[in-house]
């Protein structure tokens, strides 16, 4: 479209002019100004793509090609460039669709679409601005996500089978558990059948959940079948005595499920003082989440940007493209807690204790079961836990705090007591520092006495205590202590000390670790103290997911002698058929030579991993096996999928494509992703919010080849499935230009193909992509169909992926042979 940009160029110039010297525009007259201009220029403003900024209510959606039509109407076909706007690639799409065909410029007064109240077009600065009757909504700090007004349907259901053979028998396990929408509801449920190697308790069955959940803003509620938890609290108080068992009543409580994270700064920031312009970036468990530029001296980063919640972050100082500095830092923006106006979170339940849908054993059938659960926000640093339950016909009392002393100084406490039990406290102390961590912790439980009378079993005061440094020395080298010390049911004091070191080996990457051990003795050592030192290497043998890891140590025997050790392993990752990777590690000690192997795999049905071993002690083989898959339906529609993610809510996706070994990706804009292959799939999204998915193809390599659609909305409930199709097509690009019969060219006329759609330029030219498989393109002015193009591939010259057409006569008559065309394939 080189000349319609040239001449659009030129016109910039005259804008402004006949702007003064034409009457000012309405909505109702937009395009009345270009009677100002000459009219030889009037021929490049009509019927052909013109380069224009589109805002809707005020933002910035982008830059688009579109086509103005002399009775007034707007035809968007594209956008351009989108780098600079911040709305979704979603709400693009939306729009893209609701002016594909053409719309009236002036006031919208029928047919509608979300809102739509006025079009206008600026000649003055090219601007096609979109008015909606969101435009006063527009800058309101909403609080919470908006719920599909009708509700939303389907079913999740996540299966898994675990089987273990010990060498006395086979055990396993068969869990289910699934979460359904049903309008506002989200229904719950978890169950398990297991059976043991003994069979001596036969099979047992077990549903621990099977209740309905609705979030209303800031609240949830829940009726039902259920195991009392804690929902949208920061800290729940520890129990010293049972923990609720399976209840049928109902509860209440706060929650955050439906909360906006309106980018509230840390309650405490995060300073820098580089020495010369440099990056800082923030990494969360290793993973960047955020990176800004900064200059030299003392300063903030703002974190206003950054997720909610209390946690750390290590933040570096990238300085002429090296780390000059690594530091430590807590993010303090608490469960969307903004200050000390609403300091209170709860949970209530209350119902009764049952196992009707178990066959386990209950000695406590029928008791009450309540409890009330809170945290009170004592300052944006402290919170305060507090909980009273009614548990197997006893109470239970406990007491938290979550202490923020300074930026890198944290204070856990709790204090709990149970009737029947006894009492106790633990305390856990962090401090954080440049290169490393420091950890104190320490307990104390009183057990109280048996109702019987009888001597308990257990010393009545237990104690454990423990400190733990870790210290990284420099870049490769991390070294650790840990100390810990224990009286009561278990007695002893215990060191452990760890070094580590990152390199190279043989031109690979390589981890050696070494490790030394002192701890008190179990059966396992015949009682004797468990002492011993390993040295570990594991490393990448280049590329191709190849690694090896190996060993060599001293420990204690089962019989409380020396027992000299080591191992061999290696790790292979494949992608034949459903495996993923394959290893094998050999062992040898004093008692003989150990073996074993395992492999993960994956399918379109399911996903798991197997393994086996041989016992060097007495040759005993044991094995296992772990499968896991998901069920979803939704809209009439059934899939099944073997991809382990975690699944809030769901798209079942059908993709058809005329590409062989086809592999997509599908991105959600709130941050899983997954991959998709041609048939049946299923895409995870989250739930509550309203979203879209984006789609590419895997790889870095060009595909010749467009997605249709290439991004797809959702907004779906917990537990929500949606049925959608995407369809991929080869395709090419043509270049040609179009003549009607009498030899003159055809500017503005629409050129549709299955794959897209463009718009003919004033002298006639057109590009356009093309599906391989389908090569027709459809013509159409003014909304009505002209003529068909059937193209010979074979005939035409070809450059790579772009045909040449060539002049192309567009006669009415081919439409005789066509019937309606290709408009069901339009673009």
């Amino acid at each position: 479209m080189p000349i319609t940009h040239s001449f659009f160029v030129v016109l910039r110039r005259w804008l402004p002019l006949a702007a003064c010297l034409a009457v000012p525009p309405t909505l109702g007259s937009t395009l009345g100004a270009i009677e100002g201009l000459p009219r030889d220029f009037e021929a490049h403003f009509y019927d052909v793509p013109l380069a224009v900024r589109v805002d809707l209510d005020g933002r910035y959606l982008g830059d688009a090609m579109v086509v103005l039509t002399r009775d007034q109407h707007v035809q968007l076909i594209e956008f351009t460039d989108t780098q600079d706007s911040r709305e979704p690639e979603s709400l693009r799409r939306r729009w893209r669709e609701r002016l594909g065909d053409g719309r009236a410029l002036g006031d919208c007064r029928s047919d509608c679409p979300d809102g739509l109240r006025a079009l206008h077009y600026s000649l003055v600065n090219s601007q096609l601005s979109l008015l909606t009757n969101q435009a006063e909504a527009v800058g309101q700090d909403e609080r919470f996500h908006r719920t599909p007004e009708q509700g939303s349907y389907g079913l999740l259901l996540r299966n898994q089978l675990n089987l273990v053979e010990d060498g006395r028998g086979t055990s396993g396990r068969y869990a289910l558990q699934g979460q359904g929408s049903v309008g506002h509801w989200t229904a719950l449920a978890d169950g398990q059948l297991d059976r043991g190697s003994d069979s001596q308790q036969g099979t047992r069955y077990r549903v621990d959940q099977l209740y309905g959940e609705r979030l209303v803003e800031e609240h949830f509620y829940r009726l039902g079948y259920f195991t009392p938890s804690a929902q949208g609290l920061t800290r729940q108080p520890r129990l010293m005595g049972a923990s609720p068992d399976t209840t049928m009543g109902l509860m209440f409580g706060s929650s955050d499920g439906l909360a906006i994270d309106n980018g509230a700064p840390s309650a405490t920031p995060i300073y820098v003082t580089p020495d010369r312009p440099a990056v800082a970036e923030i990494y969360r468990n290793g993973v960047l989440i955020n990176s800004q530029p900064v200059q030299p001296g003392l300063q903030t980063l703002d974190t206003k940007v950054l997720p909610g919640g209390i946690y750390e972050v290590e933040v570096r100082l990238v300085e002429d493209g090296q780390v000059s500095s690594r530091t430590q830092a807590f993010i303090y923006k608490p469960s969307n807690w903004r200050s000390t106006d609403a300091p209170w979170r709860y949970n209530v339940y209350l119902g009764r204790q049952t196992s009707m849908l178990s066959n386990w054993r209950n000695d406590h059938e029928r008791s009450l079961s309540a409890g009330v659960l809170g945290n009170y926000l004592l300052h944006p640093r402290a919170i305060v836990g507090l909980s009273a339950q009614h548990i197997d016909a006893a109470m239970q009392y406990g007491t938290s705090l979550d202490w923020d002393v300074a930026d890198r100084f944290k204070l856990y406490a709790n204090l709990f007591q149970a009737q029947g039990h006894g009492n106790g406290f633990d305390v856990q102390a962090i401090h954080t520092f440049g290169s490393g961590s420091l950890v104190a912790s320490h307990g104390r439980t009183w057990l109280a006495p048996t109702d019987s009378g009888r001597e308990n079993r257990f010393p009545q005061r237990q104690t454990q205590s423990s400190l733990s440094l870790n210290h990284r020395l420099d870049p490769r080298n991390t070294a650790s202590l840990r100390v810990s010390h224990s009286s009561g049911a278990s007695q002893g004091t215990g060191v452990d000390v760890g070094w580590s070191y990152y390199g190279k080996l043989l031109g690979s990457d390589a981890n050696w670790r070494l490790s030394l051990f002192d701890r008190p003795g179990t059966e396992g050592t015949g009682e004797a103290r468990s002492r011993g030192v390993n040295l570990a290497l594991s490393m990448s043998l280049g590329g191709g997911g190849r690694r090896l890891s190996a060993s060599v140590g001293s420990r204690t025997s089962r019989e409380g002698g020396r027992d000299l050790n080591t191992s061999l392993g290696y790790q292979q990752d494949v992608d034949i058929g459903p495996l993923r990777s394959v290893g094998v590690i050999a062992s040898a000690d004093r008692y003989g030579v150990g073996l074993g192997g395992d492999t993960q795999f994956e399918s379109q049905a399911l996903n798991g991993d197997a393994y086996f071993q041989r016992s060097s002690y007495n040759g005993d083989f044991n094995g296992g096996l772990n499968l896991q898959s998901l069920v979803a339906v939704g809209e009439g529609k059934g899939a099944v999928s073997g991809q382990y993610l975690p699944y809030q809510a769901g798209l079942i996706v059908d993709v058809e494509t005329d590409l062989p070994g086809l592999e997509l990706r599908a991105d959600d804009h709130h941050g899983s992703s997954a991959s998709l292959r041609p048939g049946r799939n299923v895409v995870p999204v989250t739930a509550y919010r309203a979203g879209h998915v984006q789609f590419d193809f895997e790889g870095h390599d060009a595909t010749a080849a467009v997605i249709q659609p290439s991004s797809l909305d959702y907004h779906l409930n917990r537990g929500g499935v949606a049925y959608r199709q995407l369809r991929v097509l080869r395709t090419v690009t043509v270049l040609g230009r179009l003549f009607d019969t009498h030899g003159q060219p055809i500017r503005g006329a629409q050129v549709i193909n299955h794959a897209s759609r463009s718009v003919s330029e004033a002298d006639g030219f057109f590009a356009v992509e093309m599906s391989e498989s389908a090569p027709s393109l459809e013509i159409r002015r003014q909304g009505a169909a002209v003529c068909l193009l059937n193209l010979d591939l074979a005939r035409l010259e070809r450059e790579g992926e772009v045909i040449l057409a060539g002049d192309q006569v567009c006669a009415p008559d081919s439409l005789a042979d066509s019937g309606r065309g290709l408009e069901k394939g339009r673009g």
